[in-house]
């Protein structure tokens, strides 16, 4: 009937594959709740959704639309980013440096699904680094 042995429903959340959902990144501490998931909530309205790993193309791109995420802000324990690093993206961002052909890749197991609400998995598998 849709619930478990135990007669809860689960409320884990789920990845972009209907799976659950997996830790994008701990070093440097991702996410919107900095727990290392992409998870999202009301006061998340940004929507930091997508598991990505930066690459110098996207940081300049993301700074060039005034979002610098090469730069530390000690005083949110933001430490700035480097290729190769992961981290949890606002989902419309990943979809304009989709537009503009600077996407990094992604963490599919890593991704929210509400990530769907803004893009396509298929253009996100096509940046896929799992499954």
């Amino acid at each position: 009937m849709g619930s478990d042995m135990g007669g809860e429903i689960s409320s884990r959340p789920k990845n972009v594959l209907g799976t659950e959902l997996r830790c994008c990144c701990t070093a440097p501490v991702t996410g919107f709740y900095r727990d290392g998931f992409c998870q999202t909530g009301p006061m998340d309205h940004g929507s930091h959704t997508v598991c990505a790993q930066v690459t110098s193309e996207f940081l300049a791109f993301s700074k060039s639309r005034g979002n610098d995420l090469s730069t530390a802000i000690p005083a949110y324990q933001f430490p700035g980013l480097k290729a190769g690093d992961r981290w949890c993206l606002c989902v419309s961002r990943w979809q304009e440096a989709f537009l503009a052909g600077v996407a990094p890749l992604v963490m599919l197991e890593a991704c929210h699904e509400k990530a769907l609400e803004v893009v396509n998995l298929d253009d996100l598998k096509g940046f896929a680094i799992d499954s």
